[in-house]
């Protein structure tokens, strides 16, 4: 991401938002022990843009009904999960990003984290969301606005 984000194909000033689909088949330590499991993290949805989070949170409420929780979503988060993965590349060029993500487990970045362990049902929840906010964005006259806190203006 950082490559392509220095030399796009596609013009970055076209480019609408920038989605971080990165670990999404788990159930981390947070989650394990919880009655309700149907959750995702969603981290830098409001950092860049205010309307991105709305847009989220209405696909969310109308298709998927998750608990879409944002205790990572801060820029002083000491995990620091915000600047560790690929959308990060797109927000240091005042894209709007949302980086879905299901958390630390046992087997995070080890080779024991293996197909087997994915929970399927709950993958396709989180799936779901992603596809109809992504369809909702696309049809939609207007790109999210870029308003948020977190915006750069020394690119």
């Amino acid at each position: 991401s950082e490559f392509y984000s220095e030399n796009p194909i596609f013009p970055l000033d076209k480019t609408v938002v920038n989605f971080n689909i990165d670990m999404v088949g788990r159930i981390d330590y947070e989650y394990e022990k919880e009655k309700n499991q149907d959750f995702v993290y969603v981290i830098g949805s409001e950092m860049l843009s205010t309307d991105l989070k709305k847009i989220l949170e209405y696909n969310n409420i109308t298709y998927s009904n998750l608990i879409l929780d944002y205790r990572y979503d801060a820029p002083d988060d000491p995990n620091r999960f915000y600047y560790r993965s690929d959308h990060y590349n797109f927000a240091k060029h005042n894209i709007p990003v949302a980086f879905f993500f299901n958390g630390v487990h046992d087997d995070y970045h080890q080779v024991t984290d293996t197909v087997d362990k994915i929970e399927f049902p709950l993958m396709e929840k989180r799936s779901r969301l992603i596809f109809y906010t992504v369809w909702d964005i696309a049809n939609r006259e207007n790109k999210p606005r870029v308003d948020g806190t977190n915006t750069r203006t020394d690119r």
